[in-house]
């Protein structure tokens, strides 16, 4: 073990990117494996959990070779082994943590057990240090969550969506424009070039509370469009979509800015998938001018979507708390943040 310098191997595997990252003391990047699977779920519409983890088993050794030499550092270098847990696919998650485990069993390494969702919040630690007290707005294909962080390692929901996450309804409104999965980076083009002209539903916006709600949204658009089909109308797409994120972005800011009123924070973080959406990048850039004493921190574009090195970032956090896990350490699909209770 380096005594010198932190170094976590980490491993992500929640989904459909199988990935492995070498971090050091929670803040440089030595290597970021990411071995996408998009193309094999295309065809699907998305993914396919089965597929999903036959190509985690293929491709996890190798992506243990590649971080580790692109890194060059040697497994005595090593001071600990992270891995994400929860959310997630079972059957994906557990190809990671088999991994994770069998590493740090075989050089005895300490083990991280590392939240999903952490690790998004904690890619924004690549810009800069996170302050706190601070507020993380989570948008993501299975998640759109308010999460309060009190402290370094605390996490607590105060709002989440009921329905659909934000990235699902992207993906579920692309594939009615034929647009195929991931949606989202091509639902946003498209909305650049288009007015918001249908004026679709902002479910629960005048809500107290701070939860979501995009299902009504996306059966409001699946219709609109299927009832142009029925008597021979032809929508134009680019409204369509800055329609659809329209109604999007303005519930994910008038909440988020609402909790900033609720919870003084030193800081605004922006992380997860839709979190490399440039609309609602743009629409709390402009929001936070009424913020002046909050830093917006955006997790960087390229560590958006899922990736180990975000993972490994949350982990030293973890390290410097000692929390630790154990060579009983399963997969939790289901695996959530606290409530704040309201």
């Amino acid at each position: 073990m380096n005594v010198e310098r932190n170094l976590i191997l980490a491993f992500e595997s929640s989904c459909d990117e199988t990935s492995v990252a070498v971090i050091e003391n929670g803040e440089k990047i030595l290597s970021n494996i990411v071995a996408t699977q998009i193309k094999s779920h295309q065809r699907f519409g998305g993914v396919v959990p089965e597929v999903a983890s036959r190509h985690h088993i293929e491709q996890i050794t190798d992506c243990i070779d590649l971080a580790m030499s692109e890194a060059a550092v040697s497994y005595e270098d090593l001071s600990a082994v992270a891995v994400t847990y929860g959310p997630g696919l079972v059957g994906a998650l557990l190809i990671g943590v088999t991994a994770a485990k069998t590493v740090a069993y075989a050089h005895d390494l300490p083990l991280i057990p590392v939240n999903h969702m952490a690790g998004h919040i904690y890619a924004a630690r690549y810009v800069k240090p996170i302050e706190f007290p601070a507020l993380a707005l989570l948008v993501s294909g299975g998640h759109t969550e308010l999460v309060y962080l009190a402290g370094p390692g605390q996490f607590e929901i105060i709002g989440e969506t009921r329905d659909d996450a934000a990235g699902e309804a992207y993906d579920k409104i692309g594939r009615v424009l034929g647009i195929n999965y991931p949606a989202g980076p091509e639902v946003d083009r498209l909305a650049h070039l288009g007015q918001d002209t249908f004026h679709f539903p902002r479910a629960m916006d005048d809500s107290k509370s701070f939860d979501f709600s995009f299902s009504g949204l996306k059966s409001a658009f699946i219709n609109t469009v299927h009832h142009a089909d029925q008597i021979g109308e032809t929508l134009k797409r680019e409204d369509l979509a800055a329609s659809f994120q329209q109604a999007v972005v303005d519930v994910l800011a008038d909440k988020t800015m609402r909790a900033l009123d609720a919870y003084p924070v030193k800081q605004l973080i922006l992380a997860g998938g839709v979190a490399a959406n440039h609309g609602l990048r743009e629409r709390l850039d402009s929001e936070l001018t009424a913020f002046s004493d909050v830093e917006f921190l955006k997790a960087p574009l390229k560590l958006c979507g899922d990736n180990a090195a975000m993972i490994g970032a949350a982990a030293y956090v973890s390290y410097q708390l000692k929390q630790f896990g154990d060579m009983s350490l399963n997969a939790d699909p289901s695996l959530e943040f606290d409530w704040i209770a309201s």
